[in-house]
């Protein structure tokens, strides 16, 4: 193996930040021949976590961990340092944290009378029943591009099962077929375990501040450049006997337009697209602006490269119609322990051992979560955060006459106290809650077909590859921290022809014992 090889990362998300970690270690490059592009003043991409106790924190979502599933997210976390346990790597204090932090939500669903709602059972039908079976059987080319609501009839969007499965996930019901099977299959362990959410696994902090800051410092150690501020507008190419090379990379930085040549042999690593892309803040007392991927350029290299070649993918299938593919998430930031005091004696849950507490009869489908405390490095004594969404927020509120995508973060604080029955001016006194408006956030779960992504590899690229959200990894599922690294491993491995395997997917579909519970708890 050419051990000069250059390697460029366009994106400095998770996806780019562990190819280049698996470049390193299983690859043998060295890190001072890694550069990482990135567009904004944060690595991290969609794993984000900011703002600070004085102006309120801020956090876009959260991906849901287990350690039943990510294999590949797990294999590189056990070579990533902890930054405040010597001795540890990420994975290893992970690990600890939850032996400590057991999760057995006592709260998942709460109806309009704000009873705790009895989630023993999924609440399915016969008809139900069958009709799930009949989806999570069909092979994908029997689905194509059809919708989950083209399966399932009416009725089953109003089973406890939906109501949990759909805001653990972020499904709706207008979402692929194909991701709701993969779903299915790839977390039947935890079908029979959702009410309580025992199979989560969480970081000691939010994600950016656990699994992306040692990433980085880890990588940076290596002698990897991580270019800030910096955006690739655009790639050079070659095409010879219809095999594609990437020669050089177009880029802006500090108002300037430069070419980065790509030689012979390079290697260069795209993220395609962004699942947060266009997303725009609000305040106490703003609205977060519309914004589109016109406002950002997010989406605009890879619609030129799926010009050049069908194997590039077709970004249209994914960002085409907002109203489908956006929520809204919102981040609250408190000086005091009223809300938190009160949110735990309602649950029965001490903040990071519950989930998402849901609002099921709320025209929002609104959820909020309280994350074990203090949820950003360095957050402060007496300071609290906790983090909501709402997967309807074109919908008129119930106790705010007006839809969430026009309010303000204190009119969504009262909506939530409506639900909860709390006093919003003795509850919320010192809250600061800031919304987060977000176009695209489940556009990778739009119905597709096959074609609409490409491999990790494209089979005419000779050293371009993709990692993200909107590449084609078999029987893995999107939207997870999992799938981008999985892509990024496969793509490392193939360009560089490393040996070691890519740790496969676990088959827990294919377990008896699985799949006998999964049924007992359909029949509940």
């Amino acid at each position: 193996m050419n051990k000069n090889i250059k390697a460029y990362l366009v994106g400095g998300g998770i996806g780019s930040l562990s190819a280049a970690a698996f470049m390193i270690r299983d690859g043998g490059i060295a890190g001072g021949n890694i550069t990482i592009f990135e567009a904004s003043s944060l690595s991290g991409g969609s794993l984000d976590g900011g703002g600070n106790a004085e102006h309120g924190y801020t956090l876009r979502g959260g991906r849901m961990l287990t350690s039943d599933n990510y294999e590949c997210t797990w294999d590189l976390f056990k070579s990533v340092p902890s930054l405040e346990h010597p001795g540890q790597s990420v994975y290893d204090e992970t690990i600890a944290f939850n032996k400590v932090n057991i999760p057995h939500s006592m709260a998942r669903l709460v109806d309009q009378n704000r009873f705790k709602v009895d989630v023993s059972s999924m609440g399915f039908s016969m008809q139900d029943r069958l009709e799930l079976l009949k989806l999570s059987e069909a092979d994908e080319a029997t689905l194509g591009t059809t919708c989950i609501t083209d399966w399932l009839s009416p009725d089953f969007f109003k089973t406890e099962f939906w109501f949990m499965w759909a805001t653990t996930f972020a499904f709706q019901p207008w979402h692929s077929a194909v991701e709701f099977k993969r779903y299915l299959h790839r977390f039947m362990m935890e079908f029979s375990r959702i009410e309580t959410l025992a199979g989560v696994k969480r970081t000691v902090y939010n994600q950016y501040d656990s699994l992306v800051r040692p990433l980085l410092a880890w990588l940076q150690a290596q002698g990897v450049k991580v270019v800030m501020d910096c955006t690739v507008t655009d790639f050079q190419l070659r095409t010879v006997d219809s095999k594609i090379s990437v020669t050089g990379i177009y880029c802006r930085r500090d108002g300037r337009d430069e070419l980065v040549d790509v030689a012979e042999g390079d290697l260069v690593f795209f993220q395609n697209a962004s699942m947060t892309d266009a997303s725009t803040y609000g305040s106490m007392h703003s609205a977060p602006p519309r914004h589109t991927k016109q406002d950002s350029g997010g989406w605009q290299l890879w619609e030129k490269l799926a010009q050049i070649s069908p194997e590039f993918g077709r970004p249209a299938a994914f960002n085409s119609s907002i109203p489908e593919s956006y929520w809204h998430s919102f981040t609250t930031t408190l000086k005091d322990t009223a809300f938190f005091d009160q949110m735990e004696k309602f649950t029965g849950n001490r903040a990071g051992t519950g989930g998402l507490v849901t609002f099921k009869d709320s025209n929002w489908f609104m959820s909020v979560v309280l994350a074990h405390q203090p949820h950003f490095a360095g957050q402060p004594d007496g300071v609290q955060v906790f983090w909501g969404y709402a997967l309807h927020p074109d919908r008129i509120g119930n106790f705010v006459a007006k839809p969430m995508a026009d309010c303000t973060g204190e009119e969504i604080l009262r909506e939530l106290c409506g639900h909860l029955n709390f006093d919003m001016d003795t509850t919320m006194a010192q809250a600061n809650c800031i919304p987060c408006r977000m176009p695209y956030i489940t556009s990778m779960f739009m119905p597709r077909a096959l074609s609409d992504r490409p491999l990790p590899v494209p089979r005419n690229s000779t050293n371009l590859a993709f990692v993200s959200q909107f590449v084609e990894v078999p029987d893995d599922v999107v939207f997870t921290v999992e799938y981008s690294v999985r892509a990024a491993q496969m793509a490392v491995y193939e360009l560089l022809k490393i040996e070691r395997e890519v740790p496969p997917i676990s088959q827990h579909d294919h377990s008896l014992k699985v799949k006998l519970d999964a049924v007992i708890k359909a029949f509940k």
